[in-house]
């Protein structure tokens, strides 16, 4: 009679459980709860690291309330959350041998973007320093920060920066996640093991960004090019003439683009080394207006003959732009040495890459007609995009014209397709009517 009318208690277990689980996931696909992320910097002698933790979760395991006017958050709760933090970070190297953990800075801000909408996150850095003799490229980090409390949450652990692995990706790279054995009810320790590095894999990483560099920044290219758009042309009375020949050409283009190269250089390495701080809107503002002037000079010569000077002067400008992406990986003295010498020779490659498959059509298109409005034509929509991204970097808000200038790079490939097929129309029509001549 018992048996008929109450359930039996194994069966009463599995049934709450069902229940459970279903409730957890139908609140979870409302209300997704954001994870923990742990990104790792990667240095000879030390790791960074980076954790960003959503504050609701946080709360649950911490035991304060701490999404409660979480902007007065470590003005209310920083020793706490300091010495809470250093308690469940223990990294050790493979023989046992403990590491030092350092905290030296704690940051709280609003994140956008998560399918139940905005929520607080609390953004710790940390150093974590192993002994004297062991490698920062293999080691055993035992983590449970939210996790000790909440066995839905995990940690997504990634490497933002590794120079010896040549990792300088913008997306960092994912080695795993830390969570829950719920089989086993444990919390596993996680194995970093990054394999050989090497100063080879650095330098030509640094490179490959330097190219990076240049092929997105729409504004560098594009001063380059304005540039060029008068250097295969004579001058008559004050005005653009005609084509120069092939010797006249490659000698204007060699002084511009070495100017060019020796200018963003000393600042390239003077920034790097952080001999001098350079502002960074009034530097991108500055680039925009150098585009600006060299687009005038190739409807009418303003600087005739100073070509060089002015592309030295404004490569300066350029290179405070390139150096700011060389501090901001915090690298050792031999590594940014290494780097900046990567780094540049990444540029001058993608430079020279550029200029080997636009200026010969420029140098075909000279010799005829079309060249004439075709230039101005670039000169003035290369003028338009500058004023756009002048206005755009002193009012820090998007326009119509930066818009569409974010739409055209996308099409650069068909742009330069157009241009040689032009070229290679000109040339053909130009042999047809010397034939029949």
């Amino acid at each position: 009679m018992y048996n008929d009318i109450f359930i039996s208690r194994p069966k009463r277990r599995l049934m709450f459980s069902i229940l459970l689980v279903f409730v957890l996931s139908v609140k979870g696909f409302a209300h997704p709860m954001p994870n923990s992320v742990v990104l790792l910097d990667i240095q000879p002698k030390q790791v960074l690291m980076e954790l960003q933790l959503p504050l609701n979760e946080l709360e649950l395991a911490f035991g304060h309330d701490v999404n409660k006017n979480p902007l007065g958050l470590l003005n209310r709760l920083r020793p706490e959350l300091s010495a809470y933090l250093l308690s469940h970070i223990h990294p050790i190297s493979s023989d046992g041998s403990g590491w030092i953990v350092k905290l030296y800075d704690l940051q709280v801000q609003q994140v956008q973007q998560s399918p139940s909408g905005p929520y607080y996150e609390l953004t710790a850095d940390l150093m974590l320093t192993p002994p004297a003799g062991y490698s920062t490229r293999e080691f055993i980090l035992n983590y449970d920060i939210i996790l000790h409390q909440v066995a839905t949450h995990f940690a997504l652990i990634s490497v933002r920066q590794d120079w010896e692995g040549g990792v300088f990706a913008s997306e960092p790279i994912r080695l795993g996640v830390i969570d829950w054995d719920t089989r086993n009810n444990v919390i596993h320790p996680f194995k970093v093991s990054l394999g050989d590095g090497g100063t080879w894999q650095g330098f030509k990483q640094t490179a490959v960004l330097g190219m990076h560099h240049i092929a997105e920044g729409t504004d560098h290219l594009l001063f380059l090019l304005v540039l060029l758009l008068a250097a295969p042309l004579l001058t008559v009375d004050g005005k653009w003439g005609t084509f120069g020949g092939v010797r006249y050409s490659l000698a204007r283009l060699l002084k511009i683009v070495t100017a060019f190269t020796i200018g963003h250089s000393v600042t390239l390495v003077a920034g790097a080394l952080e001999w001098f701080s350079f502002p960074g809107q009034p530097v991108e503002v500055l680039i925009a207006f150098s585009i600006f002037i060299s687009a005038f000079h190739a409807v009418r010569p303003v600087f005739l003959g100073k070509e060089a000077y002015v592309a030295a002067g404004f490569g300066l400008i350029h290179g405070m732009a390139f150096a700011g992406t060389l501090v901001d990986l915090n690298l050792n003295s031999f590594q940014l040495g290494m780097s900046i010498l990567g780094f540049n020779l990444g540029i001058e490659l993608m430079q020279l890459l550029v200029i080997a498959v636009v200026f010969p059509w420029l140098m075909i298109l000279s010799r005829t007609k079309l060249y004439s409005p075709l230039r101005i034509g670039g000169a003035l929509l290369s003028a338009a995009a500058a004023t756009g991204w002048i206005i755009e970097r002193i009012t820090s808000k998007p326009n119509v014209i930066t818009t569409i200038m974010d739409v055209t790079a996308g099409h650069a490939s068909w742009i330069l397709v157009a241009l040689a097929v032009l070229a290679i129309l000109s040339l053909f029509t130009s042999r047809a009517r010397t034939q029949l001549g």
